[in-house]
């Protein structure tokens, strides 16, 4: 396959410290993509990895299928790596894929197939998920936010093992917010989309880059990016207080009146003085979250920066 040839898929991988996963990841890819049986390209988009994932990339040559190795200036994270590798890749149809092997790729023609009946995304569910109980309840919160943000009621946003159309990955590309959630981007520009049942596996090899804190500020990334829900819950839960407190505040006027007035009860009402502060100070924070978010965006920095590509082109397919 020359580098001028129509490609029909191309499957972009995030890579960020992967070093022991990439010859193993390499060959189960290889040949995953030449079960499909069409012209292929692999994209991998090094996240300023700091050990040797770059190299071990490098030094990978295959005349089976092309591979584009884009490198990031520094650590962007795993989305906007993903959008890096979005904007190189040429295939008609777009898989993404994480480099931990959690997510089989002997899977990719499966989604290619599904993607050929006319669908724009094909998400997939993961079957006996391998992950601590943790991470699989912020997925399910995850997937009911997007759901009702996007109005497509799929069951594993959280899983990256996914197939796009070309024309699902440009209307991407063309929305200019640095901070996204890719799955729930591509659920508001895409029309017909649907899910297979994958495998899951444990990760056998490094470390995951998520951690808790990560996972929660995922989390609120997507609540804040594709919906306005956080500030209607402060809305109502501070119109819910302010009734409690006029209501409160009704039964000590009635009972100073035919009680008397009364010491006893003057640290109940530091602790509820206290609890209203605390809901004040939570909601004045989350509201300079949607500042900080709109000062972002009209910055105009760049999601990502690219410090260099290099590509291996294969001989045939």
């Amino acid at each position: 396959m020359s580098k001028g040839d129509t490609v029909l898929l191309s499957v972009v991988v995030p890579v960020f410290n992967e070093e022991d996963n990439i010859p193993e990841l390499l060959r189960r890819l290889v040949g995953a993509v030449r079960a499909v049986g069409q012209p292929a390209e692999l994209v991998f988009v090094d996240d300023g990895s700091s050990d040797g994932t770059l190299q071990a990339l490098r030094r990978f040559s295959s005349d089976m299928v092309e591979v584009v190795i884009v490198e990031l200036a520094r650590n962007f994270g795993q989305h906007a790596a993903v959008m890096a590798g979005f904007s190189k890749c040429r295939g008609e149809i777009v898989v993404t894929l994480d480099a931990d092997l959690q997510n089989p790729p002997e899977e990719i023609p499966r989604l290619v197939a599904k993607m050929q009946e006319g669908y724009d995304v094909v998400g997939t569910i993961r079957k006996d998920r391998d992950d601590p109980y943790l991470r699989r309840l912020a997925s399910r919160v995850v997937n009911k936010v997007v759901a009702r943000t996007t109005g497509h009621n799929l069951h594993d946003y959280g899983c990256m093992l996914r197939a796009y159309s070309r024309q699902t990955v440009q209307a991407m590309l063309a929305c200019p917010e640095r901070q996204t959630f890719i799955p729930a981007l591509a659920m508001v520009v895409a029309r017909k989309a649907t899910e297979i049942e994958v495998d899951h596996a444990a990760r056998i090899k490094g470390k995951s880059k998520y951690s808790i804190r990560k996972l929660l500020r995922l989390n609120l990334d997507l609540m804040m990016g594709f919906t306005s829900i956080p500030l209607q819950m402060v809305s109502g839960t501070g119109l819910a207080i302010a009734a409690v407190g006029i209501a409160f505040s009704a039964y000590l006027i009635l009972r100073r009146l035919f009680v008397g007035p009364e010491v006893e009860g003057v640290f109940t009402l530091f602790a509820v003085l206290f609890f209203f502060v605390g809901v004040q100070i939570m909601a004045l924070g989350l509201v300079g979250e949607y500042i900080a978010r709109m000062y972002e965006e009209i910055r105009g920095r760049p999601r990502y920066i690219i410090r260099s590509i290099s590509s291996t082109v294969g001989d045939h397919q």
